[in-house]
């Protein structure tokens, strides 16, 4: 039996564990102090954690990486971060930041019950953010934002966030709304994935309330260059 629960939410639960990567908190601020205008989702972001976290009912919630999104301090970065933690207080025992590169002064969030770590061993596998290579087997990864690129019914090219999973390495999508993705068909960004034979992994696309195995990377590649020489 797999020790791995795939969610439709763009999350993980291995256990009493629910695993989330990427969620950028702040990204929008980033995004106004640079001069663009766009509106804002953290009401969304804590809303949609929150769904899981009460239909699932972890003891712990680990977030892999990449809690917040500017590498610099941001005016309302903190007063976002209180508000992410305050929007899900009481539903979890504890709560694990697994840093990524974007977590820079994030050790103040400890006054909020937040244990920090750069890596966290779970059930066999260590869950670090992956933006960088740890001595180790078998891995719990995000960093990656890992998408495909599908074409719909009129020919249309659209991009969906996609679960990564190998015998030893799994990737996580971005829980982030604004995350749309680095399309792995395309390219590899961690390093992680670089030295791993990525065509043998499957592709998991969450979509329409469950999770769609789309098979091996390599085979779905093939499929799609058959179909588009139709």
């Amino acid at each position: 039996m797999s020790v791995f629960k795939f969610l439709p939410e763009k999350a993980l639960m291995v256990g009493k564990n629910l695993l989330v990567a990427d969620l950028h908190v702040g990204f929008e601020e980033a995004l106004v102090s640079e001069g663009h205008y766009v509106p804002k989702l953290l009401g969304n972001l804590i809303s949609s954690l929150k769904a899981v976290l009460e239909r699932e009912r972890p003891k712990r919630l680990i977030i892999d990486g990449d809690l917040k999104h500017s590498f610099v301090p941001i005016r309302r970065e903190k007063a976002e971060l209180r508000a992410f933690f305050e929007g899900i207080d009481g539903l979890v025992d504890e709560v694990i930041l697994v840093r990524g590169n974007h977590d820079v002064g994030v050790l103040w969030l400890r006054e909020l019950g937040v244990e920090i770590v750069d890596e966290l061993d779970l059930k066999g596998w260590k869950v670090v953010h992956g933006h960088k290579l740890v001595e180790g087997e078998r891995f719990i990864i995000g960093h990656e934002h890992p998408s495909i690129r599908l074409r719909d019914e009129v020919g249309a090219a659209v991009k969906v966030p996609a679960f990564l999973k190998g015998r030893d390495l799994v990737v996580l999508p971005a829980f982030s709304p604004w995350a749309y993705g680095n399309d792995v068909t395309r390219e590899i960004v961690s390093p992680f994935l670089k030295k791993t034979d990525v065509l043998n992994l499957r592709i998991l696309v969450p979509a329409g309330g469950e999770v769609l195995d789309f098979g091996e990377l390599g085979k779905l590649l093939e499929a799609m260059r058959k179909i588009s020489r139709v």
